[in-house]
């Protein structure tokens, strides 16, 4: 007799709550709700206690679906970790490498060095987040992600991969209109374009370097941007105004002469990205390859 012929009921309840309700849980199991919810009775009715509270709106767990949850979840994790450390052990690299990304890094240097990648190991599968929320690597299964700043907390580690350099442009049509700028003073007349941090609310500061002193400047603005860093360089390539950005994401305009780089003599100050990765995981081979061509890549 099987013990554990009821994993598939688990991972329905596993799934369901990580998604956060029957509907999501079905999408993420490619099911019905009907399904899943019949998996979830069953799964009550041989532990024999009420995992859920149903009601018309919401779902939430019990004391002892809380208690449930946590131990399955980790045992789900043990078993993931062991197939990741497994994979590319032998033979060409193979396995899967789920990874988040910002969409500055994520749009404008990662795709070269996924590219590589790829066609180095093409028995990898990569699933690839490109966004500017900070997730949960551990929670959301995720094996490494690439970010700004620094490390976001004490449980995690990481490998820098470069101090991006910043610059500030604008675009032709504007600083005929508006006129040139000769000093930081002179971005006060201007039309600014800052970018409103998610995690503070607050436009980020510029960064700048002015008689070796390092200066951090607020812009004021009647145009603030959110969610997605890459629309100040839009906008300021639209003729709206002046932005601060990183010269990986702006050289080839500037080439093309669609945007003009102001404040030259500003420059030197940077920030630093950085891959991201749970110390406790055991980590795949892949990952660990994927890592070293990161690491690699941007030297």
């Amino acid at each position: 007799m099987r013990r554990f012929d009821h994993l598939d009921d688990v991972e329905a309840f596993v799934r369901t709550m990580e998604a956060g309700s029957m509907t999501a849980g079905a999408i993420a199991l490619s099911t019905t709700p009907s399904v899943v919810s019949r998996a979830i009775s069953r799964l009550e009715t041989r532990l024999g206690v009420q995992l859920l509270r149903r009601t018309t709106r919401r779902l939430s767990l019990t004391d002892a679906g809380s208690a449930y949850l946590e131990q399955v979840h980790s045992a789900f994790t043990l078993i993931a970790d062991a197939e990741r450390a497994l994979q590319g052990q032998e033979g060409d690299l193979a396995g899967q490498v789920r990874v988040s990304v910002s969409t500055t890094y994520g749009h404008h240097r990662l795709p070269a060095v996924l590219e590589r990648f790829a066609r180095a190991h093409p028995q990898v599968n990569i699933e690839l987040s490109i966004t500017n929320r900070n997730v949960d690597l551990v929670a959301e299964g995720y094996d490494l992600a690439i970010r700004l700043g620094q490390l976001p907390d004490s449980s995690l580690v990481g490998r820098k991969l470069e101090d991006a350099s910043l610059c500030l442009v604008a675009a032709p049509s504007y600083l005929e209109r508006a006129g040139t700028l000769e000093t930081i003073e002179d971005l006060a007349r201007h039309q600014c374009l800052p970018f409103v941090m998610p995690s503070t609310g607050r436009d980020s500061p510029w960064l700048f370097q002015d008689d070796g002193r390092d200066v951090d400047w607020t812009p004021p603005a009647r145009v603030r941007i959110f969610d997605d860093v890459l629309g100040v360089v839009s906008l300021a390539e639209a003729g709206m105004g002046v932005c601060q950005t990183y010269d990986f994401i702006v050289r080839d305009r500037i080439a093309q002469g669609r945007l003009v780089e102001v404040l030259p003599s500003t420059r030197g100050r940077s920030r630093p990205f950085s891959v991201i990765f749970a110390p406790h995981r055991r980590m795949s081979a892949a990952s660990r390859t994927l890592i070293d061509f990161l690491v690699a890549g941007a030297e």
